[in-house]
């Protein structure tokens, strides 16, 4: 149909001759894409509201505002799929429903941007896609199996648990722990008191702050894992690795070895940082620990 009018298009175009209103219209619709169908909901909320989202695969952007009041805008391009967002109480549940069997993984999907008050607490699960958050300060619990986690200003306890998807935690402040199969993880410019992050393929980066009393636990099986320091760090510091390297590129005092001689695939180094008070313990199997120079 559409070789069809522009064929009629082109006829009409030709010197003299005018395409009338109505052919133009139509012309017009057959050759614009249909518009992905749209959800937008508005939900009054008392103090700490919880989000709980569902999406099998999309973008989601999780962001807060001054209002008390949660708004939920979805779009998706498929009929295999619809959006649900409902209100019980002062708990929001946003869902993806798959309508059909043996749906078609491209269709399936769905973007959220969820825009909620700064003291919710929010509970996400996004197969594949991307999940950001920003400016959260309640608890916050993501689990993804491919997608990735941006997480950036968060307060409250932070637990994000991935199987291939990579996690990025710029200014994670609360307590944090972030486990991940194959994922990669990175925590920039934090000022956690607790941090547990594991990933057994993936790589991790570690340049946040050490909080006086805190305890910072950073393992993965394989891959580089990499801390940097300041000199003003006061920290207790424990690197290991059973069949790996550590290499000490921050110019850390390693303690007087322990009489008892460790294996001699092990490396591993023991200091105390200034007063020592933050406690600090990296393990790899046969990954390489590299401790630098924050700045470098």
């Amino acid at each position: 149909m559409i070789q069809t009018l522009l064929a009629f298009y082109r006829s009409a175009s030709r010197p003299g001759r005018i395409l009338p209103a109505a052919s133009m219209a139509l012309l017009a619709c057959a050759t614009t894409p249909a518009f992905a169908d749209h959800l937008e909901r508005h939900f009054a909320v008392s103090p700490r509201p919880v989000i709980m989202v569902h999406n099998p695969s999309g973008k989601l952007t999780i962001q807060s505002w001054s209002k008390r009041e949660v708004m939920v805008i979805a779009d998706h391009g498929s009929n295999e799929v619809g959006v649900e967002a409902d209100q019980k109480g002062n708990l929001i549940e946003i869902s993806t429903r798959i309508l059909v069997q043996n749906a078609r993984p491209e269709n399936i999907r769905a973007d959220y941007t969820i825009t909620v008050p700064q003291d919710a607490e929010l509970q996400v699960h996004d197969d594949a896609g991307t999940v950001q958050v920003i400016r959260v300060f309640g608890d916050t619990a993501v689990e993804t199996q491919t997608a990735g986690v941006d997480l950036e200003d968060i307060g409250g306890y932070l637990n994000v648990r991935t199987v291939g998807g990579s996690v990025d935690c710029i200014r994670c402040n609360g307590r944090v722990v972030i486990e991940s199969i194959s994922g990669n993880l990175r925590l920039l410019q934090g000022h956690s008191p607790s941090v547990r992050a594991r990933t057994d393929r993936g790589s991790i980066f570690f340049d946040s702050d050490f909080v006086a009393d805190g305890l910072y636990v950073l393992n993965n099986y394989s891959g580089p894992i990499e801390l940097l320091f300041s000199p003003s760090d006061s920290v207790t510091l424990r690197a290991t690795s059973l069949r790996g390297q550590v290499n000490n590129e921050a110019g850390v005092t390693p303690l007087v070895r322990s009489p008892v001689r460790p294996s001699r695939y092990v490396q591993s180094i023991m200091s105390n940082i200034n007063d020592g008070l933050a406690h600090v313990e990296v393990t790899s199997f046969n990954g390489t620990i590299n401790l630098n120079k924050r700045g470098e």
